[in-house]
Order: C-alpha cells, then structure tokens, then sequence
C-alpha cells in the first residue's frame, strides 16, 4: 500500500465535503422535538429512492488565508449507491457502491478503489452521509450517538463519533435538512478545520 489508512481518510474527507457552514448555529436553547420525530425523518428519508443535485462547497483550512470552492453534481440511488461529480475547479469523481469506494481523476488518468471494512475511520464517516440518505437509524447509532434538533419542516442531526479512532479525526457532522431533503452537510474537525456540503438542488 503506497498511502496508510489516515492518508485516505483525510483524502475522503476532503473530496466528499468541503466547506464552511454557511450560517451560524445559534446560541439558544433548542426546543425537544417531539418523540418519534428522530424515526419519523428517517422513515421520511427512507422512502426516497432516487435522486439528482447539485452542490456548492467552500472548505476554510488554518493553513489558508481563503477559502477553496467547488461544484458539481450528486446522484443517489437507494439503499446504497452515491456518486459526486466534481466539474470546478477541476473534474474528481467519488463513488460510493455498497461496500466500496472509488476515488477517479481523470486529468491525472489515476483511479484508486477502497474496501470500506479495511478503513473504519472512513467507513464511520461514509455511512453518516448514506445511511442519514437511506433512513438507515440502526447503522447510524452503530457509529454515531444521534441527537435531534427542530421538527418535520427544518430538521438538524447531530451526530457524535462513537469510534475511537473517528474521534481523533472528527468532532462533530451536522446534518440539516426539511422533510424528506437533506440541505447541508457540515463537518467539524478536530484540527479546527471546517468543512459544508451544500446542496442547492435538483439537477435540469
């Protein structure tokens, strides 16, 4: 192997979400979303089975003075198949089928596959984002403690790492979205970088 498991899985990290949040979290108490909302989300979730976006993603690093910026396109089909197309600055494609992860870049002709069961780190970090798209509650509380935040209409998911090895590399991942639709993407990491998906909606 010519890069180790943490080469990867900052790679992952920084091809799959990239950014800053967009808007502030609030200092105020949350209200305590009513029970069986969490699963009723998720059921809500669940129920989509395909589906087209686009994003925009903006990552603030320490070491730079502004931030990158990228575009492109998802594709989701249900339970377990997720593509990012990359288009600006340059093309990179990331995809994600079952238990695999494939990470192409056409211009440098490279193409690396990844078995997510020999990268915990990186498996941790796939499922927050495919199993919150799946409605998957069970395989998320296997690596997140899940929290709730809102209701029905406007929605947060914050979720914790539970794995050790996660931790050292992820704070925190803040899902937010309404009703069936997924909106950001935001990861807090432990170095102090920040990083957002934001997903601004179908493709034509």
């Amino acid at each position: 192997m010519i890069f180790g498991n943490r080469f990867w899985t900052r790679a992952v990290l920084f091809l799959f979400v990239a950014g800053a949040s967009l808007a502030a979290r609030a200092d105020t108490a949350q209200p305590v979303p009513a029970p069986g909302l969490l699963e009723q989300i998720m059921h809500n979730l669940a129920r989509v089975k395909t589906a087209d976006s686009t994003f925009v993603e903006r990552k603030y690093l320490s070491i730079l003075n502004a931030p990158l910026e990228f575009s492109g396109t998802l594709s989701y089909a249900a339970p377990g198949h997720l593509e990012k197309r990359t288009l600006l600055p340059k093309p990179e494609n990331m995809l994600l089928d079952q238990d695999t992860l494939t990470i192409e870049n056409p211009a440098k002709h490279q193409r690396r596959t990844l078995v997510l069961q020999d990268y915990p780190v990186i498996w941790a970090f796939v499922e927050s984002i495919r199993s919150t798209l799946a409605g998957d509650l069970q395989t998320l509380r296997r690596f997140y403690r899940v929290t709730l935040e809102g209701n029905a209409a406007q929605w947060r998911l914050l979720l914790v790492p539970t794995n050790p090895q996660m931790q050292g590399v992820v704070s925190e991942i803040h899902i937010s979205g309404g009703k069936s639709r997924i909106g950001s993407i935001e990861i807090i990491e432990t170095n102090g970088d920040r990083s957002v998906m934001t997903i601004t909606g179908e493709t034509p």
